[in-house]
């Protein structure tokens, strides 16, 4: 992957916390290693899936420290801005490539439901704090705003923005932004249960989260995609499908984490308001996954 080239898997990886709820930067660095090792083309930390809006701003530095010593130089590591203010974003960007950050991933300011002009001014700022290349991490369905084709056109005089995370839920909006900016951007899939039309439509990237349990299967499926093999990919895709819609709704985060911790050992502990699952909700996540580790294809059969 080049410095500026967000193309192929890029798992959004959770925030590995003790039973305390205090950030584990051992497993945070364990984990990185694990998904490098697998075939992944980047690392992003600290995203919503990495429980972002419950992290203090010197854990986010601490992760993306600990991120990049495990990375070794190997794939880039990139770090979420999703501050309150334009101040904190901008400030954050600029610490984020004096320690090594070698991308963004950015939302607009949060808890104020910005107008256009206005979140405009805002990734502005942002891009302005440093030389890293900048994808705009765009996801109204959860966060209330929509960067919408006609800002992204009004934005591609900034170099610093190089990709979109497009997460609307709406494959429509791959090629009405296509039609607006034409590949002024790359464009990269943030929805896992639309990620195989996406990457159909013009995506080149897969911002992933169930990667954070099967790498491997992720990364052959945007592989046999690349390679033309569409038939070969959908087979593994359809597999992955009862997993994949785990990314989808408030409980994401408990979700991912158990089935990452299902399949891996890996910690399934959340930091609070977020509560571990129970209940029913806590049955189905495990039913689904000892489903699909149970029918798990074996990667053998596709080359990888």
């Amino acid at each position: 992957m080049e410095k500026r080239d967000f193309r192929g898997v890029l798992p959004a990886i959770t925030t590995k916390m003790t039973p305390d709820q205090e950030v584990d930067l051992a497993g945070v660095a364990a984990d990185v290693r694990f998904q490098i090792e697998a075939g992944v083309d980047g690392i992003i930390v600290c995203g919503s899936l990495g429980e972002a809006s419950t992290l203090e701003r010197g854990e986010k530095l601490a992760i993306a420290k600990a991120a990049i010593e495990a990375a070794a130089g190997r794939k880039p590591v990139l770090l979420t801005i999703a501050e309150d203010s334009t101040r904190a974003a901008a400030s954050l960007a600029a610490e984020a490539e004096r320690i090594g950050v070698e991308g963004l991933m950015v939302l607009p300011a949060m808890r104020y439901l910005a107008d256009d002009r206005e979140v405009i001014a805002h990734y502005r700022a942002v891009a302005a704090a440093s030389k890293l290349p900048v994808i705009i991490y765009n996801n109204p369905i959860a966060y209330g705003i929509d960067v919408h084709p006609a800002m992204l056109a009004e934005m591609a005089d900034e170099p610093n923005f190089v990709a979109v995370k497009e997460s609307t839920g709406d494959t429509r909006r791959i090629n009405e932004t296509l039609r607006a900016v034409g590949d002024r951007y790359q464009l990269l899939t943030g929805v896992d249960d639309l990620a195989l039309e996406s990457l159909l439509l013009g995506c080149s990237g897969w911002i992933a989260g169930l990667a954070v349990a099967f790498p491997r299967e992720t990364v052959a499926i945007y592989k046999l995609v690349e390679a033309g093999r569409i038939d070969e990919a959908l087979e593994i895709y359809r597999w992955f499908l009862p997993l994949l819609h785990m990314d989808i709704g408030p409980r994401f985060v408990q979700n991912i984490k158990l089935v990452e911790s299902i399949v891996r050992g890996t910690s399934p502990v959340v930091r609070a308001p977020r509560l571990q699952l129970e209940g029913e909700a806590l049955d189905e996540v495990r039913a689904v996954t000892a489903a699909g580790i149970r029918t798990r294809p074996d990667l053998s059969k596709y080359g990888f």
